[in-house]
């Protein structure tokens, strides 16, 4: 949630800090602004809405050339999506400007000490309090960066603050606390932002900054420090991808790219986890042998898909190494007290690695001696760096909200881990771990024939974009598939969807069954869950004798279910176990042709950000 963009350097500041901000419309946002400074001044203009409304502006009533400003697309906290209280903010004396990401959580008793001493606040904001403290703790020291860190160790809750002084114009000073922010470095130029895609064109030299630290940047350098003062050690590392990544290249949307991706990105995150003699190395993957060999059960915490991508794994992991495995939502896990000690794995899906409620929980869970393992598709970001491990997806950037290739690398990933403790465990012959890994590098040709057949897909969903409700059966790792599939026609299409497994129908869910209701039923193989494949031709048929219409995803050679299908789209053979990585392309196609059909938007759908930074 919100984007933040700060600059200084040679180049015109509004014009980097604005392409910045569209590079990161992508996180979900209700209003935008900017502030410059220029002539010994800071100026500054913001608007409700979108980024044109903020570009009308600046039309109209342009703003003073100058080489350092900030920038910022506000997700709405503390009060409503308007122009008074979008950001930056300003102190009254209008030299302090500052954007924040995140919630301050004492705000209220700060700003009542400061209406006390006859400072004048103009929107309902906890940012507010901080420009005016800014201001207050700049005419004592007369250093902006100083003053930050002064103001962050009042302050509680999760911030990204990002600052200028009209002062100190060459200026910039951020700070961070449990909310992201990350550091690029140019030729005499610097940057920050809240994802590195907003300055990935001017360069891919990038810093970590670490938690409760505060960032000061001027041309010739970057200096980062603690809240404390004391000089802090950051690392530096360089992002694998270049801008043209993060554009269309051609599609109407970047959920259209990203899908399309799917194939590349499946075959990345497998790329390098294999030796010359079939053993997996996960290099990244830094828990010495000896201390997996001790584990005696694995917590899976995630939210939203990534949630789904772990109730996937739980089949994996519990199937290859017989180890318990729970999965559980990140949002919920340390509210409940789990039982967690020293033996227990806790593994962490993040694509951003920013999520707060996946963060809050590794944190309990390494309180309480736990080893956490981290699978993230963002390098630098602070879950990989809290946690005593990490496997990247390798996935690059996904701009679309709606995630997909993010959650096929997540499923590769989990499958990695899996196999990887199975193989010190001991749990896997060396032969069966390396016939699973053929599987899975098959895996990127199939998706890519499931591309190639997605027509007739598109034109289902064109004919149901009227509907109001579309039902999901699955069994085994079907039934995560089923969730995944209902919750992304919730996210792009505002459709009433669930997800059911199959065995639960005929405890309640069948009640809601009625004439030409889409329900869409993914089917296990006949191959390795007979049983099961029997069961589900079952419910196909009890339902669409209630007069719903059955969209059915079944495997190539799969004859039994055509009878009961009014529609059926095939996915191609594979193993059990990896069949959802063949299943939930078919959804993700859906929902998207779905959406466009009812004219929303397929990028950004309303009310949602790409990353939920704050709890």
């Amino acid at each position: 949630m919100c984007g933040i963009v700060g600059y200084v350097g040679p180049q015109s500041a509004l014009e980097v800090v604005m392409a910045g901000l569209k590079r990161l419309e992508y996180r979900g946002y209700d209003s935008a602004g900017v502030a410059v400074l220029a002539d010994g001044g800071l100026a500054a203009a913001k608007k409700a809405g979108k980024l044109l409304n903020l570009e009308k502006e600046l039309d109209g009533k342009p703003l003073p050339t100058g080489t350092t400003g900030i920038g910022h697309t506000r997700w709405a906290t503390h009060g409503g999506p308007t122009d008074a209280n979008a950001h930056p903010h300003i102190d009254n004396a209008g030299r302090v400007a500052v954007v924040h990401n995140g919630i301050i959580e004492n705000f209220a008793p700060l700003r009542a000490e400061l209406e006390e001493r006859g400072h004048e606040l103009a929107s309902e904001t906890d940012t507010e309090v901080v420009a005016h403290l800014l201001a207050e703790e700049f005419s004592s020291c007369a250093d902006l960066a100083e003053a930050m860190r002064l103001v962050c160790r009042r302050l509680e809750g999760a911030f990204t603050l990002v600052a200028v002084h009209a002062d100190e114009p060459d200026v910039v000073v951020g700070a961070r606390r449990n909310s992201p922010l990350v550091v690029g470095v140019g030729e005499g130029e610097a940057f920050l932002a809240s994802d590195v895609a907003a300055f990935i064109a001017h360069t891919r030299s990038a810093i970590e900054l670490g938690q409760d630290q505060v960032v000061e940047l001027r041309r010739d350098g970057v200096t980062v420090t603690g809240f404390d003062g004391r000089p802090a050690d950051v690392r530096s590392y360089h992002v694998d991808w270049d801008a043209s990544a993060a554009e269309k290249g051609g599609y109407d949307y970047f959920m259209l790219k990203e899908i399309a991706e799917q194939p590349k990105a499946v075959a990345d995150t497998l790329l390098g986890r294999i030796d010359d003699s079939g053993s997996m190395t996960l290099d990244e993957v830094r828990i010495p042998a000896g201390v997996l060999r001790e584990i005696d059960k694995v917590v899976i915490v995630a939210c939203g898909t990534a949630f789904h991508a772990g109730m996937i794994a739980k089949y994996a992991i519990e199937h290859w190494t017989r180890l318990p495995c729970e999965v559980e939502l990140a949002s919920e896990f340390r509210y409940r007290d789990p039982i967690l000690d020293a033996q227990t794995l806790v593994i962490a899906i993040s694509q951003s690695g920013e999520t707060m409620d996946t963060l809050m929980a590794l944190r309990h869970a390494r309180e309480q001696g736990s080893k956490v393992l981290a699978i993230c598709n963002t390098n630098g970001s602070t879950i990989p760096r809290e946690s005593d491990a990490v496997l990247y997806t390798h996935a690059g950037p996904e701009v679309a909200v709606a995630s997909t290739k993010a959650f096929l690398t997540q499923l590769v990933a989990c499958y990695l881990v899996a196999l990887y403790l199975g193989q010190v465990r001991g749990t896997k012959w060396g032969d069966e771990i390396r016939a699973v890994i053929r599987d899975l590098s098959s895996i990127s040709g199939a998706v890519e024939q499931v591309l190639g057949t997605m027509e007739p897909v598109r034109e289902l969903a064109r004919t149901l974009a009227s509907k109001n409700t579309v039902l999901f059966l699955g069994r085994h790792v079907g039934y995560p598939v089923a969730l995944e599939g209902a919750l992304k026609l919730k996210e792009l299409a505002y459709m009433h969807a669930e997800g059911f497994a199959a065995g639960e129908l005929k405890h309640g869910p069948i009640a809601l069954i009625e004439e030409d209701l889409p329900v869409v039923v993914v089917v296990p193989s006949p191959r390795g869950r007979s049983v099961l494949h029997d069961k589900i031709v079952s419910n196909i048929q009890e339902i669409r004798a209630r007069g719903a219409r059955t969209i059915v995803i079944a495997e190539e050679g799969d004859e039994a279910v055509v009878p009961y299908a009014d529609h059926l789209i095939r996915v191609p053979v594979t193993p059990t176990l990896l069949q959802p990585l063949v299943a939930t392309v078919p959804l993700q196609v859906f929902a998207c042709e779905l959406a466009t059909a009812r004219g929303n938007e397929v990028d950004q759908p309303r009310n949602l950000a790409k990353s939920v930074t704050v709890e």
